[in-house]
């Protein structure tokens, strides 16, 4: 996805192909820090410990048959192998308070509101204290002000439009086996979706300080410039800004 390798990262370029190159190359990173991506689909970020949660990938890596039964996932590409399973709901296989910098990107609006609200806890808890998180979501403010300025304006559109854009209800009920298992196994569906308040309030009930708005490359830390994609901040397709927070777990 996100956690599930979902179509829109499904990307054959990876991390960091539009990232900010002088900033990784001018500043060294001790080779002890931790960095944590979760739900990085097929985006593996070189020196990151990188999870996802997809049956997919599971599939894949069944010996003989696991292949050919990826394949049926519609995927266009297999998980890279250094690609974990790993939910960050049930708590990752990463001790508490030993992680520098966690990103998730496009990541949390596949979870229902409460296990959004467990991911929130368990990246708190395994951050170092000064650690940082940084996270994607598609903007729902962005959205619904879209949508109200299309009914506005009169369009019949208006509904079809947000509901695509924001990746809500479906179109085309499931016609055979296969499309029930891409169903089950894609999870490309948005469970909850979030604005810069309501993040930034769960942000802080979390324990985290200095939430703000970010912009790509603008994070001070060479090694999320491995993991940040600037297409991934501003949806090129929508011409939209996204939603990407910054904050930190206190230090001591």
């Amino acid at each position: 996805m996100v956690y599930f390798a979902t179509r829109d990262q499904q990307t054959t370029n990876g991390p960091g192909r539009h990232s900010v190159e002088d900033l990784a190359k001018s500043t060294e990173v001790s080779s002890e820090a931790v960095y944590v991506q979760y739900g990085c689909g097929f985006a593996a970020g070189a020196g990151w410990h990188n999870f996802d949660r997809s049956p997919t990938m599971r599939i894949e890596r069944l010996p003989i048959i696991g292949a050919a039964l990826g394949r049926l996932s519609g995927n266009r590409q297999q998980f890279p192998d250094d690609v974990r399973y790993g939910d960050i709901c049930k708590g990752l296989p990463i001790a508490d308070g030993t992680v520098k910098g966690v990103y998730a990107s496009h990541v949390l609006e596949h979870l229902s509101y409460e296990d959004c609200l467990k991911a929130l806890r368990n990246t708190y808890a395994m951050l170092e204290p000064g650690g940082a998180f940084r996270l994607i979501v598609p903007d729902l403010h962005e959205r619904a002000r879209r949508y109200l300025h299309d009914v506005e304006n009169g369009s019949a559109e208006a509904n079809s439009v947000f509901l695509r854009t924001a990746h809500l209800g479906r179109e085309k009920p499931p016609k055979s086996w296969l499309d029930l298992l891409r169903m089950f196994i894609g999870g490309t569906d948005h469970l909850w979706m979030w604005d810069e308040a309501s993040m930034s309030e769960q942000l802080v009930a979390a324990g985290f300080t200095n939430v703000r708005r970010c912009e790509f490359g603008d994070s001070g830390d060479p090694m999320f410039a491995r993991v940040e994609d600037i297409t991934r901040f501003i949806d090129p397709g929508l011409d939209m800004t996204e939603l990407a927070l910054a904050a930190s777990k206190p230090a001591l």
